[in-house]
């Protein structure tokens, strides 16, 4: 199978509370800086600590303890090693070696970061939190940090010379890790089968409040779940209702990960867990209804697109019920319930009775989550019940929280709808949500099949809309939908196939006339999604030998002489010298340039490994290199429709070559009369002409096109030649 544009895997896995760049001392003995001291614990007793679990969940609890939480007392002072760089900047470091740990995660209590100064924590095999810095936690003196995988992490703290010593770490806790967070050991801590991805066609109608879910690392150890609910001004304060039963610890250092959600249905697909917040304030909490009402000290920001739920304070049990969750601390989930609850005591509470799931469940790590009603209003919070499929779960009732967070969330009656940040609420609203099927790269075909999804961001019922579609410099279409689509709810249309062009391509579907007026809200009737089009296409493998330092190699591939990047891949693994890399290319006729990048700007070679890189196709070799450069080098090459080239590789010469305009073609002897054809980088063809090799020597000129690199395809009698020409103005 051909890949399409390879994802640029970044190991950075965290995003809202760290700001990009890179530690200084992560690869410490290419500057001959020694070792940071080590801070060990013993390996843990796992069979005795999963017998523990195994009582706590008799219990009824669905708050889940995956790891064992150590009280420190380690700062720049009494722990790590300080090094003075050349120009005066300071680097501290700090390895926690946690023998038999499956992850590490870790609690700065205190935090205090200058202006400039950066906070990174990394694994030997390159995993990256960071860099945090005093807007990771705004206003706060402490931060919790997220799971690393694996037993051993570097704490690094990078502080330029002008702020030295100004600032405060001291790490309070660090959780050694015995369950599976990052699926390290096969099989081992997945939920139950039984259990529905978010993404499946269940969860469609509940789109709004899967994205107001999050999952909780609580006190260091434990997972929970919470979601983030609307308050009577609309105004997005980041209000988050979880359970009372899962209070432990400071939740000013509890981390809040949002939208960590698989991309398949029926498998689990492990993306990043990217979209985090840090810590939180309690507002109120209630053990007669498991409720606690925290506010987070950061509000999501837009990019995250999250949501705050609507909720229903009166009494009336639930006619059908939607529970959204991460159990095990798995990936995002939803279970549904087609009977009505009853009001019933749990635990000392007041609780909603959801008497054995339809479909899906909840599991430990699930306390916490919100229940829906069938209007998709939030009426209370899980608190315990049974385990396995079909298991009978007790939430606490909302409307006898309520009483007790009015004055906070508003008493603008007993029911209020939910509010995205993102979106103008307007009583009709049709919106194209997303494109899908529609591949990075089409291989050797000209046939697309596109699915459009439509949501109703309206109040009102939405039972009309038109679709509209159009490919660049292709044909357009549109068809009607008629249906019934509650607020909030979506719908997949399947389009005809399209017939596209080759080269670069944007598909725009635009939505108009819901209920057969003029949308009002013109800013989500139109959704794009750019692709490259390679038939026929050549497939070229890419190889890459890696040095010792993976995590410093990436690379791209782009259409010649522009911005358009058709394939990605790195970083790596580090400690994998000699470790080879492939990845395959579908390239359609023009020319690309290869970028191999290195962060460290010492190559993938000489003395940390012996590295190389190629470009093969239909056996010609069409880039080669030792690894020997800098931070970055380039390679520029061709593909033709009769085969593949290689910079010189023909018998026909260009002159001049670099050229302003005017070419003369050398062919060899006795070509007679042939057709010349030059291509742009994309693919696209600028001259078209037959020209007679018998009478001189012919030129052709191309005055007037963009500078850059074009192919030149000259087709004999006998042969075809072909040759790279550039083009300067």
């Amino acid at each position: 199978m051909v890949a399409g544009v390879l994802a640029l895997a970044s190991t950075d896995l965290s995003a809202q509370l760290s700001f990009g760049g890179r530690p200084w001392a992560q690869h410490a003995e290419k500057l001959g800086l020694e070792q940071a001291p080590v801070f060990a614990l013993p390996a843990l007793d796992r069979t005795a600590l999963f017998a523990e679990d195994e009582q706590r969940a008799a219990t009824g609890t669905k708050r889940l303890r995956f790891g064992v939480n150590h009280a420190t007392d380690l700062s720049l002072e009494n722990s790590g090693v300080w090094n003075t760089l050349a120009n005066g900047d300071r680097v501290w470091r700090l390895r926690l070696a946690l023998e038999g740990a499956l992850s590490i995660n870790f609690e700065f209590h205190e935090f205090v970061v200058p202006e400039g100064a950066m906070v990174f924590a990394y694994t030997p095999s390159g995993e990256r939190l960071g860099g945090f810095t005093a807007d990771s936690n705004p206003g706060r003196t402490e931060l919790g940090v997220g799971l690393l995988p694996g037993g051993e992490i570097t704490i690094e703290y990078n502080e330029p010379a002008a702020v030295a010593g100004q600032g405060r770490l001291r790490i309070g806790q660090i959780t050694q890790g015995y369950r599976d967070s990052f699926n390290l050991l096969k099989g081992f801590n997945e939920s139950l089968d039984c259990n529905n991805n978010v993404i499946c066609e269940v969860g469609d109608p509940w789109r709004d409040q899967i994205r107001s879910v999050a999952r909780i690392v609580v006190g260091g150890g434990d997972w929970c779940t919470g979601q983030l609910i609307n308050n009577c001004n609309n105004d997005g304060t980041p209000y988050f209702l979880t359970a009372d039963h899962c209070l432990e610890g400071n939740v000013g250092t509890w981390v809040f990960a949002f939208n960590w959600e698989s991309t398949s249905c029926p498998n689990n697909v492990n993306t990043p867990m990217n979209q985090t917040v840090s810590g939180a304030q309690l507002l109120e909490n209630n053990p007669g209804s498991d409720m606690a009402l925290l506010e987070l000290n950061t509000a999501p920001p837009a990019s995250y697109e999250v949501y705050y739920s609507g909720w229903d304070a009166t009494n009336t049990p639930p006619l059908d019920q939607i529970g959204i969750h991460h159990p095990s601390g798995d990936q995002k989930k939803i279970s549904l319930n087609g009977e009505t609850s009853t009001a019933a005591p749990y635990g000392g509470a007041s609780t909603w009775e959801v008497n054995a799931w339809d479909d899906g469940t909840t599991e430990g790590g699930s306390s916490g989550s919100g229940l829906w009603n069938q209007n998709g209003l939030l009426v209370g919070q899980l608190y315990g019940g049974t385990f396995g499929c079909n298991c009978t779960d007790y939430y606490g009732r909302f409307d006898v929280s309520y009483p007790f967070i009015d004055d906070i969330i508003g008493t603008c009656g007993p029911v209020l709808q939910g509010y995205d940040p993102n979106q103008t609420v307007l009583a009709v609203d049709g919106a194209v949500q997303s494109i899908s099927g529609v591949p990075a790269i089409v291989c050797n075909s000209n046939a697309v099949d596109a699915q459009v999804t439509i949501r109703n961001a309206g109040t009102d019922p939405l039972t009309s809309l038109v679709i509209a579609w159009q490919v660049t410099g292709g044909a357009g279409g549109q068809q009607p939908w008629n249906g019934n689509l509650n607020p909030g709810a979506t719908t997949t249309i399947t389009l005809p196939t399209l017939n596209v062009g080759s080269g670069s391509q944007t598909l725009t579907i635009t939505a108009s006339q819901p209920n057969g007026i003029a949308d009002p809200n013109a800013l989500n009737n139109v959704r794009t999604v750019t692709f490259t089009v390679a038939s026929p296409a050549t497939i070229a493998d890419l190889s890459i030998i890696l040095d010792d330092y993976g995590s410093e190699t990436t690379w791209e591939v782009f259409v010649a002489n522009t911005d358009e990047v058709l394939f990605t891949g790195g970083p790596y693994s580090d400690g994998a010298d000699g470790q080879e890399e492939n990845s395959e290319l579908c390239l359609a006729e023009g020319c690309y340039t290869f970028v191999m990048y290195d962060d460290a700007n010492d190559g993938i070679c000489c003395g940390y490994g012996e590295g190389s890189y190629s470009i093969n196709a239909s056996g010609t070799v069409l880039v080669v290199g030792d690894g020997e450069f800098g931070d970055v080098i380039d390679h520029d090459f061709c593909i033709t429709s009769t085969g593949v080239v290689e910079r010189g590789s023909s018998a026909m010469h260009l002159r001049p070559n670099p050229t302003t305009g005017r070419v003369e073609l050398v062919l060899p002897a006795g070509s007679g009369i042939s057709q010349v054809e030059i291509y742009d980088g994309t693919g696209r063809r600028v001259l078209q002409e037959r020209i007679n090799g018998l009478g001189g020597i012919p030129a052709v000129d191309i005055t007037g096109q963009p500078a850059g690199i074009y192919l030149v395809k000259v087709m004999t009698a006998q042969n075809t030649y072909t040759e790279r020409l550039v083009l300067r103005n």
